[in-house]
C-alpha cells in the first residue's frame, strides 16, 4: 500500500517528461543497435541460407508485414488500456529477446522468418505507448521531442554496425552474435517495468477506461480525416523507399564492391551518424516553421542522393553520398509522425500510430521484394532508380496535403479527430 502510494506521488521522477524521454530514448537505442546489426549481417545470412536477392527482400517483407498486421489492433488496445502501458513495454522487451534467440538458432530459413516476425511485433507494439507518452508530455514541441527520441535510435544505428563488424564478428559467428543479443532485453524486463509502470498517467489527470464501443467510434471518426490519410500515403511511400534502401545497401557493398565486414559496418554506421545531429534540429525547424517546409526538401534531397549512387557509387564519392543521405534518411520519419499527431485527439494517439503503420504494410512489404527483383534481373542501378523514384513521388504527394504550422493553432492541442464529422 505504502509502495503504491509512493509510486503515485506527483514528484515521482518516473512521471517527469525528462525521465520518460531519456529512458525511452535509451531503450530505443537498444532496439536499433540490434536491428541495425541484423541489417549489416544480411550478406552472411544470405550466404548461410543460399538466398537470392528476392529471398533477402523476403526478410524485410516479413518484418514489415508482421509490423503492419499487429499495429492497428495493438494501437486500439493500447488506447483503451493506457494504465497498463508499463506492462506492455516490459512484455515487448522480453519478446524482443525471445525473437533474437529464434533468429540465432534458426535451422532453416522459415524459422528465421518466424524470429524476424517476433522481433518486428515486439518493436512495433513498443513504439505505440512510447511515442504516445512522448507526444503527450511535449505537446508544443512534439517533433523536437520525437527527434530527441530518435537520437537514441540513431546512436544504436551507429553502435550496432561498428560493434558487430568491428568486435563481435571477430570472435563469434553471425548466429552467435544474434543469439547473444537476446541477453540484454531479457535482463531488462524488470527494469523497464519499474521505470515505466506509470507512463500512461499524465500528472494531475484522471482517465476513464473507454469501452470497446467508444474506442471503435473514435477510430471510425479518425479514419474519416482526409489529411491523416494523405500523411499515411506519404509515410507509406517514404517507408517503401527507406526499407528498400537499407536492405540492399549491405548486399551492394558486399556483392558489388567487395567490402570487408569492417568497411561495410563503417559505411552503414556512417549512414546514421549525421542523423544523430540533424534529426532533433530538423524536428525543431518543423515545430517552428511547419512540417511540409522541412519534409518536402528532405525527400527531394534523398531522391537526388540516391540517383548520385548510380554514377558515383564507390570510393570516396560513395562515402560523401552516404553522409549526404544521413542528413535526412532517419530524420523525416519523426516529423511525419508529429504531423499525424498534430491533428488527432489524445484518446486515439496509439490508434493513429497503428493506422499509420498498417497503411505502410503493403508498400513496405512490397518495396524490398520489388527492389530485390530489379536487382536480380537488371542490377543494383535499377534498384537505385526505383528507390529514387518513390522518394520523388512521396515529395510530390506531400505538396498537395494541407498541413498547418503546428504552432499556429495551439500546437498539439488539436482535437480535430474528435470534434468533427
Amino acid at each position: 500500500m505504502g509502495q503504491a502510494q509512493a509510486e503515485d506521488r506527483p514528484d515521482d521522477i518516473r512521471r517527469s517528461g525528462r525521465f520518460i524521454l531519456s529512458g525511452l530514448s535509451v531503450s530505443h537505442g537498444l532496439f536499433h543497435t540490434f536491428h541495425q546489426s541484423l541489417i549489416v549481417l544480411l550478406p552472411e545470412i544470405k550466404d548461410a541460407f543460399n538466398l537470392t536477392e528476392v529471398g533477402v527482400g523476403a526478410i524485410a517483407a516479413t518484418e514489415r508485414t508482421a509490423d503492419g498486421l499487429v499495429s492497428a489492433p495493438a494501437g486500439i488496445a493500447s488506447d483503451m488500456h493506457r494504465r497498463h502501458w508499463g506492462l506492455i513495454l516490459a512484455v515487448c522487451m522480453g519478446l524482443f529477446g525471445v525473437g533474437w534467440l529464434i533468429i540465432g538458432s534458426a535451422p532453416v530459413f522459415a524459422v528465421l522468418l518466424v524470429g524476424i516476425a517476433v522481433v518486428a511485433v515486439a518493436a512495433s507494439v513498443w513504439h505505440l505507448p512510447a511515442t504516445a507518452a512522448i507526444s503527450e508530455h511535449f505537446p508544443t514541441k512534439r517533433a523536437t521531442a520525437l527527434g530527441v527520441h530518435a537520437i537514441g535510435g540513431n546512436i544504436g544505428d551507429v553502435v550496432g554496425p561498428l560493434m558487430t563488424t568491428g568486435i563481435l564478428l571477430g570472435i563469434l559467428t553471425w548466429r552467435g552474435v544474434l543469439s547473444a543479443y537476446a541477453i540484454a532485453p531479457l535482463v531488462m524486463v524488470a527494469v523497464v517495468y519499474w521505470a515505466f509502470r506509470n507512463i500512461g498517467a499524465m500528472p494531475g489527470t484522471r482517465y476513464q477506461t473507454p469501452t470497446m464501443k467508444t474506442q471503435l467510434a473514435l477510430t471510425r471518426r479518425l479514419l474519416k480525416n482526409r489529411t491523416l490519410w494523405g500523411i499515411n500515403l506519404v509515410s507509406a511511400l517514404r517507408n517503401m523507399s527507406f526499407i528498400s534502401m537499407i536492405t540492399f545497401l549491405p548486399i551492394y557493398f558486399d556483392d558489388e564492391l567487395g567490402m570487408s565486414s569492417a568497411v561495410r559496418g563503417f559505411h552503414i554506421a556512417l549512414l546514421m551518424l549525421v542523423g544523430m545531429f540533424s534529426t532533433p534540429f530538423l524536428g525543431y525547424l518543423s515545430d517552428r516553421f511547419g512540417r511540409k517546409q522541412v519534409l518536402v526538401p528532405a525527400l527531394i534531397l534523398l531522391c537526388g542522393a540516391t540517383l548520385l549512387l548510380v554514377p558515383w557509387g564507390e570510393g570516396i564519392a560513395l562515402t560523401a553520398i552516404i553522409v549526404l543521405m544521413s542528413l535526412f534518411l532517419y530524420s523525416d520519419q519523426p516529423i511525419l509522425t508529429a504531423a499525424a499527431l498534430d491533428i488527432v485527439g489524445r484518446r486515439v494517439v496509439n490508434t493513429t500510430l497503428g493506422v499509420l503503420t498498417l497503411a505502410r504494410l503493403a508498400p513496405s512489404a512490397a518495396g524490398p521484394l520489388i527492389a530485390g527483383a530489379l536487382y536480380q534481373a537488371f542490377g543494383i542501378h535499377a534498384t537505385f532508380y526505383f528507390v529514387a523514384g518513390i522518394f520523388a513521388l512521396s515529395a510530390a504527394v506531400l505538396l498537395f496535403i494541407p498541413l498547418t504550422n503546428p504552432n499556429s493553432g495551439g500546437g498539439g492541442r488539436s482535437l480535430a479527430a474528435e470534434k468533427h464529422h
